[in-house]
């Protein structure tokens, strides 16, 4: 365990001194981060350009506008033990007994993490309400490729691959409320742009170091857009999102590992992810369901496909201390455990909120992230 923290600490460095390896589907927030990730209705106009952007016209009479400065976090999966039995892999010689083991048992497993932060500006109004954001988001995956068809030559046949797909976003999202038929609505967009990175890597179990990570790098810009409305009686909520729905796909450099050895190409698919969700949302308590009607694949070689259900509660107290807990399942992946998070938000005098959440699915794959908010 202290081996796969040491790599997985310098995995973490890596990655956020890298130049810009940061992805965009997803935006590490510490409330809803703590709530089991839901957002679609429950999310502050602050927030909701990650959620649904039709909450930007959603805000307080006394809200004249507000900033996130900033959020960031991590999380991580590694249910296999792939980065311990790796760094096991490395220090054994080619004859040693246990290799075919060892290697046999790491065949089609993966092991992955992400790392990310957001900063938002807003200024609510009843004209349209706007939330100006950035984002940065890395997902990356770490999986050993095995091959002991020749037992003499195994260790120097097989060999680590991995790929990180990031997106540096900046954008606005725009709102505004209106009263059709005595039903309150809001309806939002968020117009985006999109710097999109990709690397890959391959090799030894033996050379294996996170450095790798920024190594054959692709990049390319796109415009996108999400779209979001919300329907509230009351304390009564129903919303819906959609998030980059103007599609692409992006490709990793194909390279070689060795003369005999080529790397191909793999296709990271950005498809439109659609979200409803539901829920009570009051002064001093709020419960929610959010829900992904389709199921999003990313990398065309890597089990990374997800389809979310997502619940959470929120009990605040005088505005001054804020408990949450929730509960969130990846539907795409049936023998995955669900993961249950936790978190507080701290209101000091009103003057700065502080938000920190954990999550946790079992000992080998947990996170946490922290906010840092102020609102006039």
């Amino acid at each position: 365990m202290k081996t796969q923290l040491k790599i997985l600490a310098t995995t973490v460095t890596a990655a956020l001194f890298s130049s810009a390896a940061f992805s965009g589907t997803y935006a590490i927030e510490a409330r809803s981060d703590a709530m089991g990730g839901v957002g679609t209705v429950s999310a502050s106009y602050l927030t909701a350009p990650f959620f649904n952007p039709a909450l930007t016209a959603i805000y307080r009479r006394n809200d004249d506008a507000g900033m996130i400065v900033p959020s960031f976090g991590i999380n991580y999966d590694d249910q296999h033990g792939i980065i311990d039995s790796i760094d096991r892999i490395g220090r054994m010689a080619a004859n040693d007994p246990n290799l075919i083991t060892e290697l046999n048992a790491l065949n089609d497993k993966t092991m992955d993490f992400d790392i990310g932060g957001v900063v938002a500006v807003g200024i609510p109004n009843q004209f349209l309400s706007a939330t100006a954001y950035g984002k940065l988001y890395t997902e990356s995956f770490v999986q050993p490729v095995v091959d002991t068809s020749d037992p003499v030559n195994a260790l120097n046949n097989s060999f680590v691959k991995g790929v990180s797909i990031g997106v540096a976003e900046a954008g606005i999202s725009l709102a505004k409320y209106t009263n059709f038929m005595n039903q309150h609505m809001s309806f939002g967009i968020t117009p985006k742009l999109q710097r999109i990175y990709t690397y890959s890597y391959a090799t030894s179990f033996a050379a294996f170091n996170t450095k790798d990570l920024r190594e054959n790098e692709t990049a390319e810009t796109m415009f996108n857009l999400d779209a979001g409305a919300l329907w509230f009686f009351g304390p009564y909520r129903l919303g819906v999102s959609a998030k980059n729905l103007m599609g692409s796909d992006i490709h990793t450099k194909a390279f070689s590992y060795n003369p005999t050895t080529p790397i191909k190409s793999e296709k990271y698919s950005m498809r439109p992810v659609y979200t409803v969700g539901a829920g009570f949302v009051a002064d001093y308590f709020s419960a929610s369901v959010d829900y992904d009607l389709n199921e999003e694949k990313k990398f065309s070689s890597f089990d990374d496909n997800t389809q979310m259900i997502r619940a959470g509660v929120e009990f605040d107290l005088l505005r001054q201390i804020a408990l949450r807990a929730g509960y969130m399942k990846n539907l795409a992946r049936s023998e995955g455990e669900g993961t249950i998070t936790a978190g507080v938000g701290l209101s000091p005098l009103n003057l700065i909120e502080i938000d920190i959440a954990a999550q946790y699915t079992n000992q080998d794959a947990m996170g946490a992230s922290i906010n840092f908010l102020a609102t006039y």
